[in-house]
């Protein structure tokens, strides 16, 4: 029984609760134990909440008493560790933020748990969330759990791992490039970037910048990503950028009486992708094809004028620096890792440069903006290769030589723009190894990328799939 739980989504766990036929003590202690039994070989889990057990009992009390329960009532949820928890330490992936025990929970954690989630533990990621390899001075690396050789991304790979291991139903993650869908790609779950604002970032460390920066649901079924999704989105009158368009409220629920038109691309503007990842793409547009959608492939020539990741770069740095200068102010250099070294020791761009960064950013808006007047969605690539080994910073893909940089290629241009994508698995690699493929849309269209993410996971060769770890 315990494996019918630990590797059921939190949408089934929910109505197993709801229905009695499980408590939600069983849940909690099943994913516990699968903690213990596989943590010492993921390392995705950094700490574990120490009412996790008290809080199930409390939800099981509320079920027999039969009170009113909300959508996720007595279900484990895991939260990155840049994300606030009261109570639970929030400590960064930095020797600077050992023990750092936050007042207040983020505004997604507290809305999670306001639909019933219990907080389960904190997981693994790069120092600050900065990387795509989640590792860091205070609590070493976290391995994929498909191959422990590899790694499960970043920079919320402790978060894609604990899913994909059984380790936990439901997380929340942020993506400032790659950083919800990358890892999801690399460890074979769905994960949701939503429009930029849809989710306030509020109680995440930086404060400031915020404009590229997400946070967002990772699960293991796209109907998780909806449930959670309606919890999560809407302003919190303390986050400027969080926005007041209508809330998903009501699950996978879109409008379907008229046709969906559908184009496909693997580049160029994405950089190089490898052949076996290009072939699921083209399967994953295929299979639309067959349920009588229209799907074609496209270009985007917007992509090719000014490609994404170079905008960011321009724009990113001169915009994280300080932050990064702030938090490292006055510490010893053993207490600081490679990225924020690294980071603290870019150059700046030029003021020219900065400004015609931002000019770039803007024209490739009005790129999307005129593919979305003719195209529902878009399917792409997440990643150029499948999960990599540990250690890596440069590839070959497809007889070019490229820095690991780029395998935010497909993922960054929708942080430049804002727009909102879903990553989900579509097939398997040569070795085994999970491939993704990312379901683009319209600017606050989630309800019709979770719908063509859902069409997509019906069909999908990697439905049901978990490693045998």
């Amino acid at each position: 029984m315990s494996k019918e739980i630990f590797f059921s989504d939190a949408t089934r766990l929910a109505e197993l609760i709801r229905r009695r036929d499980i408590s939600p003590v069983e849940v909690m202690q099943a994913h516990l134990d699968r903690i213990e039994e596989t943590n010492p070989q993921v390392n995705a889990i950094v700490t574990v909440a120490a009412g996790a057990l008290e809080a199930a009992r409390a939800a099981e009390a509320a079920v027999m008493a039969g009170e009113p329960l909300g959508p996720l009532h007595g279900v484990p949820f895991t939260v990155k560790d840049s994300i606030d928890t009261a109570g639970v330490m929030t400590q960064r992936g930095s020797p600077i933020f050992k023990n750092r025990l936050p007042t207040e929970d983020a505004t997604s954690v507290a809305r999670i748990k306001a639909a019933g989630g219990i907080l389960l533990a904190k997981t693994n990621l790069p120092e600050f969330s900065y990387w795509i390899e989640s590792d860091n001075l205070l609590s070493g690396r976290t391995n994929n759990p498909w191959d422990l050789s590899r790694t499960p991304g970043g920079s919320s790979g402790g978060e894609s791992a604990a899913i994909a291991a059984g380790m936990s139903p439901l997380g929340l993650g942020t993506d400032l490039a790659i950083s919800v869908r990358g890892p999801a790609a690399q460890t074979g779950i769905a994960s949701m970037k939503a429009t930029h604002g849809s989710v306030p970032m509020t109680g995440i460390w930086p404060r400031a910048p915020r404009r590229f920066w997400h946070v967002g649901p990772m699960a293991r079924s796209v109907r998780d990503l909806a449930l959670a999704f309606s919890q999560l989105s809407g302003p919190d009158g303390q986050d400027a950028f969080s926005s007041s368009a209508p809330r998903l409220s009501d699950g996978l629920r879109f409008n379907v009486s008229r046709p969906l038109r559908i184009g496909w691309m693997t580049g160029p503007g994405f950089g190089p992708i490898d052949g076996e990842v290009a072939a699921v793409v083209r399967a994953a547009a295929q299979a639309l094809s067959s349920m009588g959608i229209a799907v074609e492939q496209v270009g985007i020539p917007a992509l090719e004028r000014d490609v994404a990741l170079d905008i960011f770069n321009r724009i990113h740095v001169m915009e994280m620096k300080p932050a990064f200068a702030a938090a490292t102010a006055g510490r010893r250099p053993d207490e600081i890792y490679k990225m924020a070294k690294t980071m603290l020791s870019l150059p700046d761009s030029s003021m020219a440069e900065f400004i015609e960064a931002e000019q770039a950013a803007e024209r490739l808006k009005d790129g999307f903006a005129d593919y979305f007047s003719r195209y529902d969605a878009l399917i792409t690539q997440v990643l150029p290769i499948p999960a990599h080994k540990h250690g890596v910073d440069r590839f070959i893909i497809e007889g070019q030589s490229v820095d690991a940089t780029w395998l935010q290629g497909a993922t960054v241009p929708l942080n430049v723009t804002g727009l909102p994508g879903v990553a989900l698995p579509f097939g398997p690699s040569r070795e085994g190894l999970p491939i993704s493929v990312q379901i683009v849309g319209k600017w606050h269209d989630e309800a019709a990328i979770l719908h063509i993410a859902s069409l997509l996971e019906a069909v999908s060769p990697m439905k049901g799939a978990h490693p045998a770890l």
